[in-house]
């Protein structure tokens, strides 16, 4: 009986060890990606070399108090909800619309930012498309839209072994508002970069695992192998080394991941990191919020300034979101490896 008890414990200390490995990595990703937004709200869309910015402001662009978040934050947040509730895509568009027309998921009861093909799924889905078939297909409907609000996928995917089955699942979060291969590849590497990092490998060593990753599972003439030519920079030795002149930070979604990538693999911090993303203007709220997720990651909770988080608006209520869904992440990964809590 004293062994069995021993084994018990032993368990009971792993499990506990499991579920804080996941809070150490869940709660920097979500409030990396939220502070690299807010920190970009004020001066999206404006060109770079006309501001700068070294802290948490306000007003600018939408004429928002410092600290508010846009799109990328609500539509996140929609998805970590939807997660928690295990919904499915289309009880997430839902609340997609419940956003939109309803200010649903925002800081202040009102949105005052979204994407024009974000917008255009959400009327397609009202009016009766299915919501797998509600992004658009073009080839010039290839924004950011998807990858700013899918990182909360890979707290579900960090025990996949299956590249098959990741890029099923990824597939089907991205092409309800971005349907085009390009939009979707651009969405794989998001998140296996994130999964990487999840498990602790580098940042070049995470490139370099990825670009293998769709040569090893895809053929030549596999339309995912396709697109991947249009990234194929990131995977270039010396990308890291690209002068900043040379990197667009627009709202297209290659340009998005370069600039997001190429910023922390420019800087030795998170907030360098998130500093430089927006100072790259353009689309600073997606292209730092993006940024922030990787940086979170990447440095964890430590690396992220408190005083940057201390001026989220509605703090309570994210605080309470992030720690609902860090627990039911942790309770998943413990079932998953245990069988029971």
């Amino acid at each position: 009986m004293s062994g069995r008890r021993m084994t018990d414990r032993w368990n009971d200390d792993n499990k506990i060890f499991l579920g804080f490995n996941i809070k150490k990595k869940v709660l920097p990703t979500m409030y990396g990606g939220i502070i690299g937004d807010l920190m970009g709200v004020p001066v999206e869309f404006k060109k770079r070399g006309t501001f700068y910015i070294n802290d948490v402001m306000g007003y600018g662009t939408y004429n928002q108090p410092p600290g508010t978040w846009s799109d990328d934050t609500s539509l996140t947040l929609c998805l970590v909800e939807n997660i928690i509730e295990k919904g499915t895509i289309n009880s997430l568009m839902d609340k997609f619309v419940r956003y939109r027309d309803s200010g649903y998921c925002t800081p202040y009861g009102e949105t005052f930012d979204i994407g024009v093909s974000t917008s255009e799924a959400i009327s397609k889905f009202k009016n009766g498309v299915p919501a797998s078939n509600c992004g658009g297909t073009s080839e010039y409907e290839n924004g950011n839209g998807a990858i700013m609000r899918i990182s909360p996928l890979v707290f579900l995917l960090h025990n996949e072994f299956s590249f098959e089955k990741k890029v099923e699942l990824i597939k089907q979060y991205t092409e309800i508002t971005h349907s085009h291969p390009r939009a979707i590849v651009g969405s794989i590497i998001y998140v296996e970069l994130l999964l990487r990092l999840f498990h602790n490998n580098s940042l070049e060593k995470s490139i370099k695992d990825i670009s293998e990753l769709f040569y090893e599972n895809f053929n030549d003439n596999h339309i995912y192998r396709k697109e991947l030519n249009h990234y194929k920079r990131i995977f270039e030795e010396n990308f890291w080394e690209v002068p900043i002149d040379e990197i667009a930070s627009d709202g297209y979604v290659v340009h998005t991941l370069e600039a997001a990538i190429w910023s922390l693999g420019n800087t030795k911090s998170f907030k360098d990191a998130i500093l430089t993303a927006v100072n790259l203007g353009d689309d600073t709220d997606t292209v730092a919020s993006i940024t922030g997720a990787l940086a979170g990651m990447y440095y964890k909770m430590d690396g992220i300034p408190e005083e940057w988080l201390a001026k989220i608006v509605k703090k309570e209520d994210i605080d309470h979101l992030i720690e609902k869904f860090y627990e039911f992440c942790a309770n998943k990964a413990i079932v998953e490896e245990y069988g029971n809590i």
